[in-house]
Formats: C-alpha cells, sequence, structure tokens
C-alpha cells in the first residue's frame, strides 16, 4: 500500500513528491508531476510566483495614487487597455522577449538536460545573500503562492465592482463595521 498524502490525506502521496522540495506539501491531485519534470514546473511556479508578488504590489500602488511621468491617469484594471491603445505594451513586447530567450528558455533546457543543473529559479542573482537558506527558499514559495492566489482575486474583485482600492462596491464601509 501506497503512503498518503500529507495535503490530501484520502489520496496516495505523488512518487515525485517526496519532500526535498522547499514548499512540497504533497499536493497533485492531477498527478501532473508524473508528467512534467518537476524542476521545469518548480522554475515556472517560482516565476511566476516571483512576478505575482511584484503585480500585486504594483495593481495596488497604481491604484492608490502611484504614478509614473508620462503613464496615463487610469486605474490598474483600465491601464492594460490605455498602455495597448498607446503603444507602450508594444513596446514591453521586445525587453521581455530578450529576457526570455536570454535567461527563460536556456535555463528550462538546462533543467530538463543537466541532472546536476541547479535548481529552478536559481539563476545565482543574490547580491545580498538572503535566498540560499532553506527556510528563505520555504518563505519564497509560499508567499508566491499566496501572490499567485492574492493577483488572481484583486483582479477579479476590481473587475466585479468597478471601483479603486480597497475593491468594494461601498469602499472601506464594507470592510470596517460602523460603531
Amino acid at each position: 500500500m501506497m503512503a498518503k498524502s500529507k495535503s490530501i490525506p484520502f489520496l496516495e502521496a505523488p512518487p515525485a513528491l517526496d519532500g526535498t522540495m522547499a514548499g512540497d506539501k504533497g499536493f497533485d491531485p492531477m498527478r501532473l508531476s508524473e508528467v512534467v519534470p518537476i524542476q521545469w514546473a518548480r522554475e515556472a511556479e517560482l516565476k511566476h510566483a516571483r512576478i505575482c508578488m511584484l503585480a500585486v504590489v504594483g495593481w495596488v500602488a497604481v491604484d492608490l495614487g502611484f504614478t509614473v511621468p508620462y503613464a496615463p491617469q487610469v486605474s490598474s484594471l483600465a491601464a492594460h487597455d490605455a498602455a495597448v491603445e498607446k503603444g507602450a505594451f508594444l513596446f514591453l513586447l521586445f525587453p521581455i522577449a530578450v529576457v526570455e530567450v536570454l535567461a527563460g528558455i536556456p535555463k528550462c533546457f538546462q533543467i530538463m538536460n543537466d541532472p546536476n543543473a541547479a535548481p529552478g529559479g536559481d539563476y545565482k542573482f543574490d547580491p545580498l545573500g538572503i535566498g540560499a537558506s532553506a527556510d528563505m527558499q520555504e518563505k519564497e514559495i509560499s508567499n508566491g503562492r499566496l501572490a499567485m492566489m492574492a493577483f488572481s482575486g484583486i483582479v477579479t474583485q476590481a473587475a466585479l465592482t468597478q471601483a479603486p482600492f480597497p475593491y468594494t462596491y461601498n469602499g472601506m464601509s464594507d470592510l470596517v463595521p460602523v460603531l
């Protein structure tokens, strides 16, 4: 009999998730770890987690009034359409593509082909030396997962209410009870 998953006790533990990676809780109900190389999946998870950690801060900062020079004065929700209309997204396409081609694609090939490759998300850029410990790696992946969920919630709530921060129909009065 196989061991049971720590995160979903009524399912069998996925064999690829053995607890050696930071943030490994044994959660893989669709068994994707048997189809997709686990290091490649970790690379993608860390990339999206880091982007969402920045995106949550950026989305809220714009709605709280932070702007950059020459940027359109619109809400975060309307910023996408404004950037497309002005052509700024076409400009952003090129630097993002360069980063993906020069860093992302080679890293994925390295992870999939070299058994001694550095783990996913490790680009050997840590000038402050804070990311090497297992504790910090656990915190990064946990906060990144939270940020991915938070960003999804923020965008959904902003689209539903069409309201600025805190993205409720009646502003702060929906969050703070009336005394």
